[in-house]
């Protein structure tokens, strides 16, 4: 018989002071089941005498397994040979690596068949000679139609010429570069391969074919002219071509006609035409257009009026105004000397001067 208040089969299950409350201390919880590391024995093993019912599993090994130390190992195989690839690759062409060409040039002086026109006015010089239709300054090298190649894009063709502009333009029409002895714009153009022979160029100008410093730009001497005005007159053209799957060429041929005047001689100073004509030809590959540099392959420079007998390699020594040719010959050409340039000069024509009464 139940004792008293308590109902006659007990308490029911479920409610506080019941059947749960004797086995609530060894009940487990979710976690805890999950945690546990057991393992059955099997039917026949548990009928073994002496044999536990269940038996603990051995500790699982720390570490990582040997698939994944495979797999870190193939990661690392793989970005190793990325970056191996990346560095040496092996579809590298052949042009790509080829070194980088010296410059060959020319400097040819054009010496005046009489005395050399001028006048107090510049504007009236350009009017009476072939330069009266002449764009001025950089308006004078204009960039063609572009059309893409077999190997390089339009951008690609655009890139190159505007570079070849560039150069044309620092080299050409700077007055800095002009008189001012500076040589960094156009030297910051051009290709790693190319800055020793461009610098030996201006430390030691000689007439070689290799080393003037007037085949690389237009310089003349600070100490004997100076520019009468900055209104340079330009007319030319650039072409681009290309000539392997890694190599495109830009031809360019301009005429430049500079006004001069004595240095320090004042404003009303008679002042003369000077006329250069220059034809480049540049080298660009893909990484010479990704850079903003160029290799210059050739330049053929003509310049006058000046005296054959002159130093045209270090700069131009203009004949000026009223001012006639010093008698006299090229410097001598040693046929022996493989290495070098042969001396040449050739005579002005009266149709490339003004006209002036």
């Amino acid at each position: 018989m139940g004792g008293p208040g308590e109902p006659p089969e007990g308490t029911p299950e479920g409610v506080p002071g019941g059947a749960e409350d004797e086995y609530r201390s060894v009940v487990f919880d979710e976690s805890f089941v999950r945690a546990a590391r057991l393992q059955e024995y099997s039917a026949l093993e548990r009928l073994t005498d002496h044999t536990p019912a269940v038996r603990r599993r051995p500790p699982m090994r720390r570490g990582l397994s040997r698939q994944a130390l495979l797999l870190v190992l193939l990661i690392i195989v793989a970005f190793g040979t990325a970056i191996y690839m990346g560095v040496r690759h092996p579809y590298q062409s052949a042009q790509a690596q080829r070194p980088v060409e010296p410059l060959r040039m020319t400097v040819v002086p054009l010496a005046p068949q009489g005395k050399v026109p001028g006048a107090a006015d510049p504007a009236y010089l350009y009017a009476h000679s072939p330069a009266a239709q002449f764009s001025v300054g950089a308006e004078g090298v204009p960039l063609p139609t572009v059309r893409r190649t077999a190997h390089f894009s339009d951008s690609q063709v655009v890139a190159a010429l505007t570079i070849a502009k560039e150069y044309i333009v620092a080299s050409s029409l700077y007055p800095e570069v002009l008189t001012g002895g500076r040589t960094d714009p156009v030297r910051a153009l051009l290709d790693a391969g190319q800055l020793d022979q461009f610098d030996q160029s201006f430390d030691r100008p000689a007439a070689d074919g290799r080393h003037a410093a007037t085949g690389w730009l237009v310089r003349f001497d600070p100490a004997r002219v100076e520019l009468a005005g900055r209104e340079i007159r330009v007319q030319g053209s650039l072409q681009a071509a290309e000539t392997d799957s890694s190599t495109l060429e830009v031809g360019a041929d301009h005429t430049f006609v500079y006004a001069l005047k004595p240095a320090g001689s004042g404003a009303h100073a008679p002042s003369s035409l000077f006329t250069v004509r220059r034809e480049l030809q540049f080298r660009f590959t893909p990484d010479d257009l990704r850079l903003h540099q160029v290799q210059i392959l050739v330049s053929y420079t003509q310049a006058g009026p000046l005296s054959c007998a002159g130093d045209s390699a270090r700069q131009f020594e203009p004949l000026l105004a009223g001012q006639t040719a010093k008698a006299g010959s090229p410097p001598g050409t040693d046929p022996y000397a493989t290495d070098t340039a042969a001396a040449v000069c050739g005579s002005l024509a009266l149709s490339a001067e003004p006209t002036v009464g």
